[in-house]
């Protein structure tokens, strides 16, 4: 126990996708924010704190971290003008897709979901009248009992105002017994709102990703999460709204896909909708393994294909592990679905690389930017967290 105690309590990290600045390579960051920021939302347990017995999956023995997790409505599509919900880590922060949630194998997480998103407007998605109002919380990959599995048929949902805590296990490998853990690259999303399947609250909005590791595994300097889904979007966004960077001050999050010369960066990539897509980056490759890199030497490591597109459907996930500019130096960088007609309609952003100053390089009739400064920990939080701003 005192082991997998210490296991689960190293470096845990509940991050915002959207948040943060372009930290230097040295300071390890998710999402775009620094180890150095503030786990916002989530507060440390007593070791004696207890969930009771049937809300926590085998092997959860105790809650090692709490969360909170907030559902809201978001102004409507700029485009579209179709609605838009979101999870934040507050209510401020809220934004599509959700907050980077991060696990090491062996914790045990309770997510507090608090709705407030209005009633009216869950009465508008809903495509039958008698399904009942609320959101959920429905996660891939790791283990949780059916309490907390996010649907109506186990009354595991959220009315309007209300609150429920959902608890998740990152169960560890265990060769003793065949589990073969549950470290990889998840996502969670909503699986009530509009019916049964949750259809019209992925559609608006309620979705994000989720990483478990094993201890020691190798961490990236910023994690970007993707979702290539209908209507040939990026985000549920294509075209010039899936890449608002701003030369001067380019701050990372789900519109705006950037990092400095070097950095290790990490793609979660999500399938939503009902469409087949490819992920593809230029100037840009990964190793196809769990982690995304190789290592050690040998024939094992010399079988591993070295990859730079892959496919992604509907609740697909994986991860892609690069360093930003490798040989190719810095620059934009397409990233796109490589079905030809999805990239023609606007499946398309750009993984933006700066230089060694942090500055953004000239490209396509703009003038070279001025160096950019390592924006504080949490810098993008304040940042609006929708339409052109992401």
């Amino acid at each position: 126990m005192n082991t997998r105690r210490g296991l689960v309590l190293a470096v845990l990290l509940v991050t915002l996708a959207v948040a943060g600045g372009l930290a230097s390579a040295g300071d390890r960051g998710v999402g775009g924010s620094t180890t150095a920021a503030a786990d916002k939302g989530v507060t440390a347990v007593n070791a004696a704190a207890v969930a009771p017995a049937g809300e926590r999956p085998g092997g959860c023995s105790v809650i090692d971290r709490r969360m909170d997790l907030y559902a809201v409505e978001l102004p409507k599509d700029p485009v579209t003008n179709q609605i838009r919900l979101g999870y934040g880590l507050t209510p401020q922060t809220a934004s599509y897709p959700g907050p980077l949630i991060e696990m090491i194998e062996g914790q045990c997480l309770a997510i507090t979901l608090h709705n407030q998103v209005p009633q009216a407007t869950l009465e508008q998605l809903r495509l039958d009248p008698n399904h009942p109002i609320g959101v959920s919380l429905h996660t891939h990959g790791v283990k949780y009992t059916q309490m907390s599995d996010g649907t109506v048929h186990s009354n595991s949902f959220v009315p309007p105002g209300g609150s429920r805590t959902y608890i998740w296990y990152a169960q560890p490998r265990n060769t003793n017994t065949g589990a073969q853990g549950t470290a990889g690259y998840w996502w969670y999303h909503d699986h009530v709102v509009g019916g049964p399947h949750g259809t019209p609250g992925i559609r608006s909005g309620l979705f994000g990703g989720l990483v478990v590791r094993r201890q020691g595994d190798p961490r990236p300097d910023r994690t970007y999460v993707l979702a290539f889904g209908d209507r040939q979007t990026i985000n549920l966004r294509r075209s010039s709204e899936a890449d608002t960077c701003d030369e001067q001050n380019p701050v990372p999050g789900p519109t705006c896909v950037v990092a400095k010369l070097g950095e290790k960066v990490e793609f979660l990539v999500i399938g939503i909708g009902d469409d087949m897509h490819t992920f593809h980056v230029h100037g840009h490759s990964w190793a196809d393994t769990r982690t995304g890199v190789i290592e050690g030497t040998g024939a094992l490591a010399n079988s591993i294909p070295i990859i730079d597109n892959k496919t992604v459907g509907p609740g697909d996930t994986f991860g892609a592990r690069v360093i930003a500019g490798e040989s190719v130096g810095p620059g934009h960088w397409m990233l796109h679905c490589h079905m030809q007609f999805h990239s023609d309609l606007g499946m398309s952003t750009t993984f933006h690389v700066l230089d060694e100053n942090g500055a953004m390089t000239a490209h396509a009739g703009h003038a070279p930017a001025n160096p950019v400064q390592a924006a504080p920990a949490g810098g993008g939080q304040d940042a609006p967290a929708h339409g052109n701003h992401g």
